[in-house]
């Protein structure tokens, strides 16, 4: 079933990077956060609703900087569905989580204050929200608040790096491209929706961009790593150390190419200010603002 949870794990591929005492468990990577953290963090997630409700849309495709993959030059790895119609609560997020206890994927309903907290670097961090217009907006929510359709296309096995066009595991954001796929591709629903989804991707022009591995041992500690796998991924990307996954920026750029008049918000913030942005244009990896962007002060 769709459950509700109070946190969000995204794309961790950073869980195969080296560290000191070996490569760390996906599900470890994320220590507490401290009260003032947290309380600048609900902050951002005000600023994100207030900008959803004055949208005029009701529904978006929402991202945030989660696992740090600023080594792999990826901003985003975690994304998921504000809805407006959202039964947990207006603008909460539908998503793939990844249930670390239960150890295998599920559907989750978040609030944007928790969506926002399940971060390993709260001393910045980036949401970005893009907005689709009413036609493609029904559909997509119409497909995301279908629970049966919903479920169908959660694959059982979870893995961070899953190749997207392979029925053997999902990520988080693999889920969303075939939600997307199934809402546009008017899909019939059955056994092998997922299949008709991918099938749909490739045809409709999606093409994450290959993540750069760096290194033949890491891609050899990738096998060891749980949660992450690389066995579903191509031998010729396996032999380039070049992996493609769906992240977030992948979707955005997928939308935008197919729904032009989808408009993008993005915010970003240091720990002492946050800054708003509409438009195109990504915010600076300093988060300062430019012409036309709204600066807030955090307390």
């Amino acid at each position: 079933m769709i459950r509700r949870a109070a946190a969000a794990l995204g794309l961790a591929l950073a869980a195969a990077l080296p560290a000191q005492a070996g490569l760390p468990r996906l599900c470890d990577l994320r220590g507490g956060l401290s009260a003032a953290q947290q309380d600048r963090l609900l902050q951002v997630a005000a600023l994100a609703r207030q900008e959803l409700q004055a949208s005029g849309a009701r529904v978006a495709l929402i991202a945030r900087s989660g696992t740090d993959l600023s080594r792999f030059g990826i901003r985003y790895s975690h994304a998921g569905l504000a809805l407006a119609a959202n039964p947990n609560a207006p603008w909460s997020v539908r998503q793939l989580y990844f249930d670390c206890d239960g150890g295998r994927p599920q559907l989750y309903d978040q609030g944007i204050a928790g969506f926002l907290l399940g971060t390993d670097r709260p001393q910045r961090g980036y949401v970005s929200l893009l907005l689709l217009p009413a036609e493609p907006g029904a559909a997509l929510e119409a497909a995301a608040l279908d629970p049966a359709r919903a479920l169908r296309l959660l694959a059982a096995d979870y893995s961070a790096n899953a190749y997207p066009f392979s029925l053997r595991y999902q990520n988080c954001n693999q889920w969303v491209a075939e939600l997307m796929a199934s809402a546009w591709g008017g899909l019939q629903d059955g056994p092998d929706l997922r299949a008709q989804a991918q099938d749909w991707l490739r045809e409709a022009g999606y093409r994450p961009r290959p993540v750069e591995v760096g290194s033949r041992w890491l891609m050899f500690g990738l096998g060891f790593v749980p949660w992450i796998r690389v066995d579903d991924h191509p031998e010729a990307d396996r032999l380039a150390m070049a992996l493609r996954v769906s992240l977030p920026e992948s979707l955005e750029a997928f939308v935008r190419a197919r729904v032009p008049a989808a408009r993008r918000v993005e915010i970003c913030h240091d720990g002492t200010r946050a800054v708003v942005r509409h438009g195109d244009a990504p915010l600076p990896d300093d988060c300062r603002a430019g012409p036309g962007d709204v600066e807030h002060r955090l307390d």
